[in-house]
């Protein structure tokens, strides 16, 4: 015997059950037994460690414009302080320390910006297969609600149908009744 999932899947996609993906199914599922989606993965509650929410802020201010003009404040600086101190200078031109602490900052900075980008990366991707769950659910029940006005539509033509035929037959009557009379006239 088929079951409910089987019929709706053979309805609306002209598939059988077993031939949909699992995410098919999932929705084939979630649209027959009329449960809601689950939320959004960005209204999620924040369960991200200490060092993940370090890293997603690292990543934040790391990448931004106020970093990049402040960041380059501080060079021009290092850069003048240096000139203007000129034989005493802490990091005499080539900036061989400077050199060597952006070279530790970007050592350093680099991986952890990678690892907000790929947490950063797998939320996307659940978003994007939550909103492709909605988004196909919502393309099914629709295919639902039109077969069901269909099936709505086809029940009032059948009643109408039934109606006037019973009209007519009525009308006959009345006419061969009339007929009779007259001729009995």
């Amino acid at each position: 015997m088929p079951t409910a999932e089987s019929e709706f899947s053979e309805r609306l996609l002209g598939k059988p059950y077993d031939a949909l993906t699992p995410l098919q199914r999932s929705v084939i599922d979630l649209v027959v037994s009329e449960t809601p989606s689950k939320e959004h993965p960005h209204l999620a509650p924040d369960d991200r460690t200490f060092w993940q929410r370090l890293a997603d802020h690292v990543a934040a201010v790391g990448g931004s414009w106020g970093f990049i003009f402040g960041f380059g404040v501080v060079l021009f600086g290092w850069m003048l302080i240096n000139i203007a101190l000129d034989r005493h200078a802490f990091d005499p031109y080539p900036y061989i320390f400077l050199n060597l602490m952006l070279s530790m900052l970007a050592a350093i900075q680099a991986p952890v910006i990678m690892m907000s980008q790929n947490r950063s990366a797998v939320k996307d991707r659940q978003a994007a297969e939550h909103d492709y769950i909605v988004n196909f659910r919502s393309e099914l029940e629709l295919l639902h609600l039109h077969d069901k006005l269909d099936a709505l539509r086809e029940e009032q033509l059948e009643a109408l149908i039934r109606g006037q035929t019973e009209t007519l037959e009525l009308l006959k009557q009345q006419v061969a009744s009339l007929s009779a009379r007259m001729a009995n006239e």
